[in-house]
């Protein structure tokens, strides 16, 4: 039984900053525990959802290290000064200066990462298990968490009928459509793919009528 609600989380989701990032909230029905995945902007709103969802945060979680991705780390850490995790190879992104001029500035990350993740790694929380899924291209470190059968969040890997850009720094245009080829689209067709940005989808639908990569 634990098994199947480990496959089945609650998630709730928010759109923030200026680039409408998606900020999940990936919850345990039975405890309420849950990993707070990619707070890119606008704290406030993110603690309110927390609130409303009555989630009890065990995990700060980074699918990869851009700004609009990570922005709102420190205010949320302050009030859930819980373990910050992000794949080794993001790492850099945290602290370098990602301001855009004229557009948006950019406070580097204070809070250090207390889980430095690899390919495979799990974190755990009530009865939900998320594993790791390394999906490099868009970023050196980009990565995907697995919510057993049922959801994957894919940051700017994968998108609905789309991909991320590779036109930035560490961007590698072989590496993300190799990422989406060999790795995400290898999970069960019926799994939910929560993306960075816009609507959700699933890996099925993607395979299809994904028009920048299809199997």
């Amino acid at each position: 039984m634990q098994e199947a609600i480990a496959q089945q989380p609650l998630i709730h989701s928010i759109p923030v900053g200026m680039f409408q990032a998606n900020c999940y909230l990936c919850i345990c029905p039975r405890t309420r525990e849950a990993a707070l995945i990619d707070p890119g902007a606008e704290p406030e709103a993110i603690l309110e959802m927390v609130r409303q969802a009555s989630a009890t945060v065990r995990y700060l979680l980074l699918t990869h290290g851009h700004l609009d991705h990570i922005g709102a780390v420190d205010a949320i850490h302050e009030h859930y000064p819980v373990p910050l995790a992000i794949h080794e190879a993001d790492i850099p992104y945290l602290t370098a200066d990602q301001s855009i001029p004229g557009l948006i500035a950019f406070t580097p990350v204070r809070t250090p990462p207390a889980l430095i993740l690899q390919d495979g790694a799990e974190m755990s929380f009530g009865d939900i298990r998320l594993r790791v899924l390394h999906t490099p291209g868009h970023t050196p470190g980009g990565i995907c968490f697995i919510a057993g059968q049922s959801a994957v969040f894919t940051g700017d890997t994968l998108f609905y009928r789309g991909i991320g850009r590779t036109d930035l720094p560490g961007g590698n245009t072989a590496q993300l459509l190799a990422s989406i080829r060999e790795r995400l689209y290898t999970l069960p067709p019926q799994m939910r793919v929560y993306p960075g940005h816009g609507p959700t989808t699933t890996i099925g639908d993607e395979q299809r009528l994904n028009p920048f990569v299809r199997i």
